[in-house]
């Protein structure tokens, strides 16, 4: 396993788990590579340089299915304990805001309190609709029970 360089969107999770968010779109030139990465696009990236998960979740919006996007940020999260893991929309803040902040979530911040800490940690607006708000509220309900 290769650990994060310190650069833009690697954050430390609050179990000492460490993943980097970024935007498809604006991923710098000469940035590390992931070992697995989770993208939350509209449709699929078709990456062939590393392994990685399509969550279908179009831009603005909510996950297509919310099973399958928790089952990919429970995938990612196991990961991150090993791996260099990228959670990446296009543009890295509103989709990608909102499963970091359900990573918090499931790496032990309470539920009510996952929204603000992905805005304080990550991203000031990270989660940027009401849509995202509501479903990070029953995602993160979901994977604790509350």
């Amino acid at each position: 396993m290769g650990a994060w360089e310190t650069e833009t969107g690697v954050l430390k999770l609050p179990d000492g788990r460490v993943v980097r968010g970024t935007g498809v779109r604006c991923r710098r030139r000469g940035a590390s590579a992931p070992e697995f990465a989770i993208y939350l696009l509209g449709k699929d990236p078709r990456i062939e340089a590393w392994p990685y998960r399509w969550t279908k979740w179009p831009e603005f919006r909510t996950p297509a299915n919310t099973f399958n996007a928790v089952a990919a940020l429970s995938e990612a999260h196991e990961r991150a304990m090993t791996e260099r893991v990228e959670i990446a929309c296009s543009g890295g803040v509103g989709r990608t805001g909102t499963a970091i902040a359900l990573l918090a979530v499931m790496s032990g911040v309470a539920a009510d309190d996952a929204l603000a800490w992905a805005r304080a940690h990550y991203h000031p607006r990270a989660v940027e609709t009401r849509g995202q708000k509501r479903w990070l509220r029953d995602a993160a309900r979901s994977v604790h029970g509350g």
